[in-house]
C-alpha cells in the first residue's frame, strides 16, 4: 500500500503539473505510469481520478467568475459565457463519442504519445511565429464563431500527446485571441470537457474501483489538486511576459528521447 501511494503523489504532481500546460497530461501520465509499472485497469481509473482533482483546482481558482456567472443565468453577459462554452465543447464530446474506444485501445501507449509530443511542439513553433495579431483581450468578447473554433481545435487533443490544453490555446491564438485570454478560455473549457470525460470512463470502469483504493486515490487527488493550482498561477505570470516556445522545445526535446529510451 505504501508503495503505491508513493506512486500515486508521484503521478498526482505529474498531472498537477501538465494537465493545464501545453505539454499532454495524458502523454506524461502514460509515460510516467510505465516507468512506474502502474498501468493495469486500476491505474487507468486512478489517472482518470486524479483529473477530476486537477479541474476543481481550476474550480477554486476561478471561483469569482464561476459563481458569477451561475448567479446571473438570464443575464447576457452570463448567458454568452455560457453559450460559448457549450459551443466550444460540442465537437470534441460529440467526436470523442465516437472514436474514444478506438483511441483508448489503439492509441495510449508511448510511441504514439512521443510522436505527438514531437510534431505538437513543432506546431506550436509554426504557430507563434505565423500568428501576429490579436483582436480579443478578455474571455467576455470572444464570439460564438471563435468559440467554435477552439472547439474544433480541442478535436485534436483527443490523439493522446497531443495536449487539450494546447491545442485550445494555439487554436485560440489562430483565431486572434490574445495568449491570456486563450489561456483563461481553455481553462473554462476544460471545466465541462474533463468533468464529462472522467464522469464517463468512471462510469465505464467503475467495477475496478475498491474501498481498500481509497488512501491510494485520495492522494493523488490531493496532491493534483494542489499541485495545479500551484502550476495555474505560475503559468498565467509566465505568459504575460513570454511566449509559448519554451513549452514547444520542451515536447521536442522530450518526446525525442522517450523515442530514443523505447
Amino acid at each position: 500500500m505504501l508503495i503505491d501511494i508513493g506512486k500515486a503523489i508521484i503521478l498526482g504532481i505529474v498531472e498537477g503539473v501538465t494537465e493545464f500546460l501545453p505539454v499532454s497530461s495524458t502523454g506524461h501520465l502514460i509515460l510516467a505510469g510505465s516507468i512506474l509499472s502502474f498501468t493495469d485497469e486500476r491505474a487507468k481509473v486512478f489517472e482518470i481520478f486524479i483529473q477530476l482533482g486537477a479541474i476543481l483546482s481550476v474550480v477554486w481558482l476561478y471561483r469569482a467568475k464561476v459563481l458569477n456567472v451561475i448567479s446571473n443565468i438570464g443575464k447576457k453577459e452570463a448567458d454568452r459565457f455560457i453559450i460559448n462554452i457549450l459551443i466550444a465543447f460540442l465537437p470534441a464530446a460529440l467526436i470523442g463519442l465516437k472514436i474514444h474506444s478506438y483511441i483508448k485501445t489503439n492509441l495510449f501507449n508511448p510511441f504514439t504519445v512521443s510522436f505527438a509530443l514531437i510534431f505538437g511542439g513543432i506546431a506550436i513553433l509554426v504557430i507563434e511565429r505565423l500568428v501576429k495579431n490579436s483582436d480579443i483581450s478578455r474571455v467576455d468578447n470572444i464570439s460564438p464563431r471563435s468559440a467554435l473554433g477552439v472547439g474544433f481545435a480541442q478535436v485534436l487533443s483527443l490523439f493522446p500527446g497531443v495536449s487539450r490544453s494546447g491545442a485550445t490555446i494555439m487554436g485560440g491564438l489562430v483565431i486572434g485571441l490574445d495568449r491570456k485570454t486563450a489561456t483563461e478560455f481553455s481553462f473554462f473549457l476544460a471545466i465541462p470537457t474533463m468533468f464529462a470525460a472522467t464522469t464517463y470512463d468512471l462510469l465505464k470502469n467503475i467495477q475496478y474501483l475498491s474501498v481498500s483504493d481509497f488512501p491510494v486515490f485520495a492522494a493523488g487527488f490531493i496532491v493534483a489538486f494542489i499541485t495545479a493550482l500551484v502550476v495555474i498561477k505560475a503559468f498565467l505570470s509566465f505568459i504575460t511576459r513570454h511566449d509559448f516556445s519554451a513549452f514547444a522545445y520542451y515536447r521536442i526535446v522530450f518526446g525525442i528521447i522517450v523515442l530514443a529510451l523505447l
